[in-house]
């Protein structure tokens, strides 16, 4: 069965082609690099051509969303965000309709239904909302946080070279498991819905953030803020957090920052709870 992955080049992409490799099927990376254009529909037709399941990784929140700038952190265009991603998706759609397409995978993120008016997430929302609307079956993953998300997490909230991230409760999960999980969905029947994945540490934004703050070099500093948006949205204390139902992976986030120290810089990470802890509540 070929299945083709469209990715922006990143870790997902390359781990869910493995994956989806590694269950049998035949399958293709697709990213600009490779002549493929999502916001005119340039290449997509012969990119499609004789595919079974299309696996769309486009669209979660990153740096690309908008413009780091020094004294606000990120900023968003919602207007243009939106307008890309419904655009793009659109596209992709319908040449994967009128290829004979018969399951549209697309990875999302948990909470995107509660924050479907702010941001990033609103554009997301639209995206999950066109999926549902091509008549196409469909499977929608919706993930948390990936481990190796913190440090773009942090550049987004940086501002005047300190990190104000709001202090709510996440549980974030590898990429390798969202990639599995990914695939073994492209490789099954279609969900036609949705399912969540999550780790199985539950503890706060700011003290995920600050754990991964761990070069030589890293002169910021972490401070919890309520007001601080993610990804251009405004969060309540638990808008990140999956339902009761979602799979949990098993990799701790610790134990995850363990594996890529090298033996001379381990350290005590006294994980999660020293993390947490914290004098200062948020901004003048």
């Amino acid at each position: 069965m070929k299945v083709v992955v469209i990715d922006d080049g990143g870790s997902t992409g390359v781990e869910t082609v493995a994956r989806v490799n590694a269950h049998g099927n035949d399958a293709n990376l697709v990213s600009a690099s490779s002549g493929v254009n999502l916001l005119t529909g340039e290449g997509l037709s012969e990119a499609l051509e004789d595919c079974s399941v299309v696996v769309d990784l486009s669209g979660p929140p990153s740096l690309d969303d908008g413009v780091l700038t020094e004294d606000f952190g990120l900023v968003i265009d919602e207007e243009a965000v939106l307008q890309t991603l419904c655009r793009s998706t659109t596209n992709l759609a319908s040449a994967a309709a009128a290829a004979g397409v018969e399951h549209y995978v697309a990875l999302s993120v948990v909470g995107v239904d509660r924050l479907s008016k702010g941001g990033c997430f609103r554009a997301l929302y639209a995206k999950e909302a066109l999926i549902r609307q091509s008549r196409m079956p469909y499977s929608i993953i919706r993930a948390t946080q990936l481990f190796e998300s913190a440090g773009d997490i942090a550049d987004a909230a940086t501002e005047d070279w300190i990190i104000w991230v709001a202090p709510v409760q996440i549980r974030p999960v590898s990429c390798a498991e969202v990639a599995a999980l990914v695939a073994h969905t492209a490789s099954s029947r279609p969900l036609l819905g949705v399912r969540e994945i999550a780790g199985p540490d539950q503890f706060r934004l700011d003290a995920f953030v600050r754990a991964s703050l761990t070069g030589s070099g890293e002169y910021r500093r972490v401070f919890p803020d309520d007001r601080s948006p993610y990804f251009g949205a405004g969060l309540r204390r638990h808008d990140l957090l999956p339902g009761a139902d979602a799979y949990t992976a098993p990799t701790h986030y610790g134990d995850w920052l363990d594996s890529r120290l090298t033996p001379g810089s381990r350290k005590q990470h006294n994980w999660p709870s020293h993390s947490l802890a914290g004098g200062h509540h948020g901004r003048e």
